[in-house]
């Protein structure tokens, strides 16, 4: 007769408060710069792909 045992691993977040809320904030900034680009890009096709990107998530854009 065989016994399985298996033993638990606790893992421990070290990520405070303030890590997570630096990481937030950090993300929010480069989503904010890249539609900005995207949106305002006098290069085309970074334009166009932004436009077809939100045209297919049916996001109205005119």
């Amino acid at each position: 007769m065989s016994i399985i045992s298996s033993t638990s691993h606790a893992t421990s977040s070290t990520s405070t408060l303030g890590l997570r809320l630096t990481a937030a904030i950090g993300a929010s900034i480069l989503g904010a710069c890249l539609v900005y680009f995207a949106g305002f890009s006098h290069i085309e096709a970074v334009h166009n792909a932004a436009h077809d990107t939100r045209h297919s998530a049916a996001f109205p854009c005119h």
